[in-house]
């Protein structure tokens, strides 16, 4: 049994109300401002407000150089604050910015890229604005509630316990989610029907433990089977891959933000292209016409597999898919580095080491670098520096609306 960790008493103590301006917001989303602590000025970390408000908040954790609050009372009103379309919004802990109108959204994630690449990568560079999504609710293709295991009591209710997404600052809670606004329509139409299912089964004792669904949207048709065929149309391409693997979701967005890294990489004069975790081909065969040939790498065999398909079905002769850690891709690779542009859009965890390794010692003319998670995304910058890239662009695109979340693409050329 986990001991709980006794409760830190400095410099606020647990539950004090205190009050502050909010000056700025983090990139994860939440509100900081500083009040005077002895001699200086300590960091208070308060989520769902907004910089230029005056709040009252309680503490609820000191840590060594900050303390985090929750938000009691707005004193003082930011201009920027809407009303949120959900009435779950600051109990769920999927959106963080729904408070925050949307023009402004696109502002403030600007700046926390332009921040991040200055203190991370220790880089002064203009940073575009943020293209934002041609939905600011109902957008997104895939939802993936969950619940923990019902309690096993005589008489016990079938709805009596939540399905949905994870509170606000709890790692454990969850929370009852009957409709998400950033959802398609589409979904939240099947929710209810899936919910229902589910309540059933545990009624009847199907569930010894938890489970986490699926509801992916592909055109208004919704699958609740992480083992269908969804098919997604992107541009010309028609693509298709298992619901259960990666693919972006926002479709809304996905023709600008592909023909983005497109158009980048082809800038670069390069010949060839390599796309590396390239997941079912979006990149790849997105940007196939514009280059001799392609080759992409993927350590997923399913969505390799849909990739060699996709390029078939697409018409597509001259991409080649590799399943394959893409750490291992350079040495069966035998285009020409300088005459070599490299498309990466890793995980949320960014680049291992021994890829960027290899993608040095390869030196391909240049490199598009595609993130969902800025953060990691600079901190493998200093690597790109130290090995002789220079940063030529630096386009972000909003991905999720309401969310602290963006994608961020930066071209690097030798």
């Amino acid at each position: 049994m986990f001991k709980k960790k006794k409760f830190n008493a400095q410099p606020f103590g647990y539950h004090q109300e205190i009050e502050l301006e909010i000056t700025t917001l983090t990139n994860l989303g939440l509100g900081l401002g500083r009040v005077p602590v002895g001699d200086g000025l300590w960091v208070v970390m308060v989520p769902f407000t907004l910089p230029g408000e005056r709040v009252k908040a309680r503490v609820f954790r000191n840590h060594k150089n900050f303390s985090e609050a929750d938000l009691v009372e707005v004193l003082t009103t930011s201009p920027d604050r809407v009303t949120p379309r959900c009435p779950l919004f600051g109990r769920c802990g999927g959106c963080q910015y729904q408070h925050l109108a949307y023009a402004r959204q696109l502002d403030w994630k600007r700046r926390q890229v332009a921040e991040l690449l200055e203190h991370m990568a220790g880089l002064t560079f203009f940073v575009e604005p943020v293209i934002g999504s041609p939905r600011e609710f109902g957008y997104r293709s895939k939802i993936t509630p969950h619940f923990a295991a019902p309690a096993r009591r005589a008489g016990a209710e079938a709805g009596g316990f939540p399905i949905g997404f994870l509170r606000q600052s709890s790692r454990f809670e969850i929370i009852d989610v009957p409709r998400c606004e950033i959802a398609t329509e589409a979904i939240n139409s099947k929710l209810d029907e899936v919910r229902d299912g589910v309540r059933k089964k545990a009624a009847a004792g199907d569930y010894e433990r938890g489970a986490t669904l699926l509801l992916r949207d592909a055109g208004g048709s919704v699958t609740t089977d992480f083992q269908a065929i969804v098919t997604e149309e992107v541009g010309s391409l028609r693509l298709r891959f298992l619901a259960r693997d990666f693919f972006q979701n926002n479709p809304f967005i996905l023709p600008a933000f592909v023909e983005h890294v497109r158009r980048e990489a082809a800038a670069s004069g390069a010949r060839f292209l390599a796309d590396c975790y390239c997941g079912s081909g979006l990149f790849a065969l997105s940007a196939a016409g514009s280059f001799e040939r392609v080759t992409g790498v993927e350590i997923s065999d399913t969505s390799v597999a849909f990739a060699r398909e996709n390029a078939a079905a697409n018409g597509i002769a001259n991409a080649t898919f590799v399943a394959s850690d893409a750490a291992s891709l350079f040495a069966g690779l035998d285009f020409p580095p300088g005459e070599t542009v490299v498309v990466i859009d890793p995980p949320r965890k960014g680049c291992d080491e021994s890829f960027l390794r290899q993608l040095f010692a390869f030196k391909p003319r240049a490199v598009v670098y595609v993130s969902c998670d800025p953060a990691t995304q600079m901190r493998d910058l200093r690597l790109f520096i130290v090995a002789g890239y220079q940063v030529t662009r630096v386009q972000p695109f909003d991905l999720f609306p309401q969310t602290r979340h963006l994608e961020c693409v930066i071209t690097l050329a030798q």
